[in-house]
């Protein structure tokens, strides 16, 4: 995460795209690869090589590409700027499948890299489903490419890092025998927004937070991550994953780490990261009983979003019939150290709801009421210090004030800082800083092996106890409201509510 201001330009290299054909790579990553040519961030001496199954020309390749760029880029694309970052887009042809796909695949690399000059750094992005990382790790390391001999290799992993805790520690097992941790970047592309990279900023570099930012003054904290869209055409891979798998133990601990972690000695990748695999251990462990009384899970029913009628989620292609699997999920959690002791985190996450948002909303504890109990005063807003990713991104504070007029009345009022007011920011994919930030081996924003283990061993008895319990609990919801009744309950039975959107 480098400072904006001394933002150098990355070592020459060769990034190498498996999956390069697919939806990720035309979507995300060749936009953002776009986007840091753009703010001449890309290295002088780079080239680009495309890995796919199936032969394909370079030529084809590129012109694949460009059309994805030209449907999903994020701003206008300059036709100079993408001409010469395409110029250098090369296609190769590996399977793991074929060994010596691989020793062929290492032969063009070396070959390409004398000519344009990269020194022999590598990064390899798996943009590719889970269950080829592994082979394909296998392959790069038993052809030598991914040792460090006079230059470096990196390897990209995306989410999701295993299933559950035992196929988490089973990969990192695996992974960490082919590669060291400091050459993994596990990738979660929530880390890229600039408001969560704020988190860190707005925590540690403001003395009116720090001081307040505990149990004793923080009543409760609730994250959520709304989507609209129901799962559309991934019927078969969300029917196998469900929304706690797909977005708890990545994107939202993430945020909750950022959140709740201790102040690090230094702001270097290895003390971040180890004070939020710290906070993340510290989460209690609940008995399966536990869990199915602090979790909801839902699925959600036809209804309208906007304009769009979303059919149930049984309906969807590719699920199976009299499915279990959850389109939505409330959890409530508790810390068990000595800053958050006793205070609930309240997680939700789902499909087909009636608005996109991300938030992280920090509820601050009542003020004393007693002074103004000889005035009109009959209540106090509440507080809440929320900073948003989702719809916009920005921080707004809500507080109380007096009224205008000869009594003392009391409302509540808002303070919004909105990025885009005070930022000419130009619209990103979200995964500039963290290619960028792998091209210049800081690791500050990514998953180490004992995070992702921590965040699994947190939801696996929430995954015990909802299989176990089959059918059992699974909430309805119509399509297009906030979710189930029943993840209001979760708070309400605590004297709380969720914050209302708007």
């Amino acid at each position: 995460m480098a400072n904006a201001h001394v933002q150098m330009k990355p070592d020459p290299c060769s990034f190498i795209i498996f999956g390069a054909t697919g939806d990720l790579a035309h979507r995300l990553v060749i936009p953002a690869l776009y986007n840091l040519a753009a703010a001449n961030l890309l290295p002088e001496r780079f080239c680009v090589v495309g890995i796919a199954r199936k032969g394909m020309a370079s030529a084809e390749m590129s012109d694949s590409l460009m059309r994805g760029l030209r449907k999903f880029a994020t701003r206008p694309v300059d036709e100079a700027v993408a001409k010469r970052l395409f110029e250098c887009v090369t296609a190769v042809e590996a399977d793991p499948s074929d060994p010596a796909s691989f020793d062929a695949m290492n032969e063009r690399l070396e070959r390409l890299e004398a000519a344009r000059n990269t020194g022999g750094n590598r990064l390899f992005y798996l943009a590719t489903p889970p269950g080829a990382f592994l082979p394909i790790s296998k392959q790069l390391a038993r052809t030598g490419m991914l040792a460090e001999n006079g230059a470096w290799r990196r390897l990209v992993v995306e989410k999701p890092f295993g299933t559950d805790l035992a196929s988490a520690k089973a990969l990192n097992t695996a992974l960490l025998k082919l590669v060291d941790e400091h050459q993994i970047y596990r990738i979660d592309h929530y880390l890229g927004k600039e408001t969560v990279q704020n988190i860190l900023v707005l925590r540690f570099a403001n003395g009116m937070f720090e001081p307040i930012w505990n149990r004793n003054h923080i009543d409760h904290v609730q994250i959520t991550v709304d989507e609209k869209l129901g799962v559309g055409h991934r019927g078969s891979f969300y029917d196998a994953t469900g929304a706690l798998r797909d977005m708890v133990p990545n994107h939202l601990f993430q945020l909750l780490s950022l959140v709740t972690m201790e102040p690090p000695a230094r702001f270097d990748a290895h003390a971040v990261r180890t004070e939020k695999a710290e906070v993340l251990s510290a989460i209690q462990i609940q008995s399966e009983q536990e869990a199915l009384y602090n979790s909801v899970r839902g699925q959600y029913c036809r209804g309208r979003v906007g304009d769009t009628e979303i059919e149930e989620y049984l309906k969807t292609p590719d699920v199976r019939p009299g499915s279990t699997t959850e389109t939505y999920a409330a959890l409530k959690l508790t810390i068990d150290n000595w800053r958050w002791a006793g205070v609930p985190f309240y997680l939700r996450t789902g499909k087909a709801l009636a608005v996109k948002r991300t938030e992280i909303a920090i509820k601050f504890k009542q003020a004393p009421f007693a002074m103004f109990r000889d005035t009109p005063v009959d209540r106090l807003s509440q507080n809440y210090l929320v900073i948003s990713t989702e719809p916009t991104e920005g921080i707004e504070l809500q507080f109380n004030t007096k009224v205008p007029g000869p009594t003392i009345n009391i409302d509540g009022v808002e303070m919004k800082f909105r990025y885009k007011d005070y930022f000419k920011a130009e619209p990103s994919t979200g995964y500039e800083t963290l290619i960028y930030d792998c091209m210049i081996g800081d690791n500050i924003l990514f998953q180490r092996a004992d995070s992702v283990e921590a965040g699994w061993q947190a939801v696996q008895p929430f995954l015990d106890a909802w299989k176990n319990a089959g059918g059992r609990g699974l909430q309805p919801y119509k399509a297009g409201c906030e979710g189930p009744e029943a993840a209001n309950a979760l708070l309400t039975r605590d004297g709380r509510s969720w914050r209302k959107f708007g």
